[in-house]
């Protein structure tokens, strides 16, 4: 019966240590567009390499839209990245160590449920993209990224 006792007793404190840890991670991540963003630059750049490219795993669609991710693989798959830089950095070559470490997201600017982010890549030559969010189910997701460059 102690036995019993004592393993009813260890599931117990286990499952509520489980819990409370797993409320604390959620609680601490807030749910704004300036976060997933931050998040998923985060995400891609240390998944980015000549061994493997995070558009083709599955973990993308946490943070981009299904549509996109879609529409992005079948052009990959058809001759390479839109105009030959990479879809969400805007660059053919980045330094990645900078770049990880130079994050910058600004104020999102919300318009008619569009979350409008600005962000800020490196600290030396920097690049500015702006990415676009919509709430999927709940989630805010990447649904576009354009840069600020100038049209030529």
């Amino acid at each position: 019966m102690k036995r019993f006792l004592f393993f009813a007793a260890a599931i117990v404190i286990f499952s509520l240590g489980a819990f409370t840890q797993q409320g604390a991670t959620a609680a601490s991540i807030p749910d704004t567009p300036e976060a997933k963003v931050s998040a998923f630059y985060t995400w891609f750049i240390k998944n980015d390499s000549d061994q493997g490219y995070p558009l083709r795993e599955k973990d993308i669609e946490e943070y981009v839209a299904a549509d996109t991710v879609k529409r992005l693989r079948n052009d990959y798959s058809h001759g390479g990245p839109p105009n030959g830089v990479d879809y969400f950095l805007k660059v053919q070559d980045y330094d990645s160590h900078d770049w990880l470490t130079h994050i910058a997201t600004h104020p999102a600017i919300m318009l008619d449920g569009v979350a409008v982010v600005p962000v800020t890549f490196g600290s030396t030559d920097k690049v500015d993209v702006l990415v676009f969010m919509r709430k999927l189910d709940g989630l805010w997701k990447i649904t576009k990224v354009v840069d600020t460059w100038d049209y030529k």
